[in-house]
């Protein structure tokens, strides 16, 4: 009802609902899906459950985000192998929008699915209507850090009747009529059948009840994720006027699940984030690329020099706190150790970018 999607179906986590939608929409064994690499490992692993091949594709470079053109050209190389592209995987990495309507289109003429990997884009609401909303399925994440919590859990969204009947039963073990719809039926509620060899991915009912209450203040705890974020925009501009940083880009229909910045060539970011810890600020990387992770990087043997932009924006990134109950006077002892740290390594004016 919040996104007015025709079908929402509750799971256990994110990573059950990629599931879910990726065996739904019809990948299997042999097929290849392409996701990008700057993403977490579950965006990847779900394809290797249902015996797919995964290919990375590489980021726009101005964003973080799959890149279309990239994508477009990947599809081609496949299919001239006589690949079967089964799904291409969008991430709206931090709470950003991927070119939905791109990838949308590359997904109709390979004859594949757009499965949106929104796990970071609730509640992100465009134009065109909620991210995760925009595709053939998409899903949701309701983990501990994210705008709204279950403490774990999913949602899988879909306008299609025949994906969600088919997630539907797949959540629950292949049985062909929910439990709580069964033991509201008068008469025989005992009976069902086990159409397929499903899945115990449910959500609790615990976590749903949670979850219904956080539902209610998904609306105020976006606005205050959105001051945090503006906030730092207003004072990390210097620097990124004097090259150092570059700010993540501003736009409308941005979730603000992450705040990443990115750090100028030659700033070391293990020296940055140790210094932020030493001043007991945390933050992290969002993310490792699947590609250099051993188990990637031994089945494909994708390099750094097949997703160079990708590359070269994976050593400079940072994530910096960023949570509704954030204070102002926080965020600017952030700014000021973040910026007096990378003052101290910048390079030649001629160097940075």
């Amino acid at each position: 009802r919040f996104t007015g999607s025709p079908h929402a179906l509750a799971v256990n986590s994110a990573t059950a609902g990629l599931h879910l939608a990726l065996e739904a929409v019809g990948v299997r064994p042999g097929d290849t899906v392409i996701v990008p690499s700057l993403t977490f490992t579950a965006t990847a692993e779900v394809v290797r459950y249902l015996g797919g091949e995964v290919a990375f594709a590489d980021i726009t470079g101005e964003s973080l985000l799959l890149d279309p053109r990239d994508v477009a050209h990947r599809v081609k190389r496949l299919e001239a192998r006589g690949k079967r592209v089964a799904a291409i995987v969008p991430v709206h990495l931090a709470g950003e929008v991927c070119a939905l309507d791109e990838l949308r289109e590359i997904a109709r003429r390979c004859g594949g699915a757009l499965v949106e990997d929104a796990a970071h884009a609730f509640p992100s609401r465009g134009a065109a209507g909620f991210a995760g909303t925009l595709g053939d399925a998409g899903v949701f994440s309701f983990y501990a850090n994210k705008t709204i919590t279950t403490g774990e859990g999913g949602m899988v969204c879909t306008a299609d009747g025949e994906l969600a009947a088919r997630i539907r039963t797949m959540r629950t073990h292949g049985i062909d009529r929910d439990s709580w719809d069964r033991y509201r039926t008068v008469g025989a509620h005992w009976y069902y059948q086990v159409v397929a060899p499903g899945y115990k991915y449910n959500m609790p009912d615990t976590a749903a009840a949670i979850g219904r209450v956080q539902l209610r203040r998904a609306g105020t705890l976006l606005e205050l994720r959105r001051r945090c974020a503006h906030y730092y925009g207003e004072i990390l501009a210097d620097l990124e006027r004097e090259g150092l940083i570059r700010l993540p880009r501003d736009t409308r229909d941005h979730a603000w699940h992450l705040y990443i910045v990115r750090l100028a060539p030659g700033i070391d970011r293990d020296e940055v984030i140790a210094e932020l810890s030493r001043e007991r600020i945390g933050s992290s990387v969002h993310y490792i690329p699947l590609h250099r992770m051993p188990y990637w990087s031994e089945r494909y043997g994708v390099t750094d020099e097949d997703l160079p932009r990708t590359a070269a924006a994976a050593d400079r990134l940072v994530s910096l706190p960023l949570y509704p109950g954030l204070r102002e006077n926080q965020q600017e002892r952030v700014a000021e150790i973040l910026g007096a740290s990378v003052r101290r390594r910048r390079r030649s004016p001629g160097e940075a970018s």
